[in-house]
């Protein structure tokens, strides 16, 4: 088992199972003794559910994939250059592409047992945009492993406008329509832009609220871990203590077997010395009766 491994695994997962699934990994990881990969998986935080459509789309969609990276490297060589046809033509493959993946994806997840809101397409859409605009996001977007949604620079790419057709003569364009319609557009734009930094706040905010919760799990785990290693060594102390009771109840056997014998010995002593004694007195009293035995003769 290794990091890549779990990683293409548990983003591949719908984000309600991804944490149980990543604290399982974590688990399996610490019981093959590998705690730094336990601590880096644990580290891996649950996608939103646009980042799990989009992860979705990545992987069973290869071909799309590859053809959305080609677009996007065709778009921003057209914006470089300024090629204004170039720009319109891809402009409009690119709004098709997009919103057609963006569909796919939802009909990936409804596939996958979870259906996702008109809100997360649209999320998956901007993702899309993202990748488009920008090669580091379109990195990160072909590994299948985001997190959260991806924003694309507001207006990118942008087809440069084309001027307004010069008014017949005798056919003055009112100025009071063009600056209404110039207001108007001014007003959608700065809409967008509020919707668009509105998206990217509230992507930040759930993406915090990931981290906070990864966080929050680590920290459990870490709790766990902890209490373990003190019922480890409350363990070791009760056996310790077991032990040592033992063995003053074995020494207290050994000073009470060591006074009894040295009790036996002092008494097999005075035995001894009074069997001594007495084989004297009786070796004395054998010569005197057998000298006066002699002088009787």
């Amino acid at each position: 088992m290794d990091l890549d491994a779990v990683a293409d695994e548990l983003y591949g997962l719908p984000p309600g199972d991804f944490t149980p699934a990543r604290d399982a990994r974590v688990k399996a990881a610490r019981g093959a003794g590998d705690r730094s990969l336990a601590e880096r998986i644990s580290r891996l935080r649950r996608p939103t559910q646009a980042a799990w459509a989009s992860n979705l789309l990545v992987r069973e969609q290869p071909e799309e994939v590859q053809r959305l990276l080609e677009l996007g490297e065709a778009l921003r060589q057209a914006h470089r250059d300024l090629d204004g046809e170039q720009l319109r033509e891809l402009s409009a493959q690119q709004h098709q592409l997009t919103f057609a993946l963006a569909r796919q994806a939802g009909e990936l997840t409804a596939q996958a047992g979870r259906h996702i809101s008109e809100a997360t397409r649209q999320e998956v859409q901007d993702t899309l945009h993202a990748v488009l605009a920008d090669p580091q996001a379109a990195e990160q977007w072909a590994k299948g492993r985001l997190t959260k949604p991806l924003s694309a620079p507001v207006g990118f790419p942008a087809p440069p406008r084309q001027p307004a057709p010069a008014p017949a003569a005798g056919r003055a364009e009112p100025a009071g329509e063009v600056a209404d319609l110039d207001a108007a557009r001014t007003r959608r734009r700065e809409q967008q832009e509020r919707v668009d930094r509105a998206r990217r706040q509230a992507a930040e905010a759930e993406q915090e609220l990931h981290d906070r919760e990864g966080e929050l799990a680590a920290a459990e785990e870490e709790r766990r871990r902890a209490e373990e290693d003190q019922q480890q060594a409350e363990q070791r102390v009760s056996d310790l203590s077991r032990q040592l009771d033992d063995a003053e109840r074995e020494r207290q056997r050994a000073r009470e077997a060591t006074r009894r014998a040295g009790d036996h010995a002092r008494d097999v002593n005075r035995a001894v010395r009074e069997a001594r004694r007495r084989a004297r007195d009786r070796a004395a009293q054998a010569r005197k009766l057998a000298e006066q035995t002699q002088r009787k003769s």
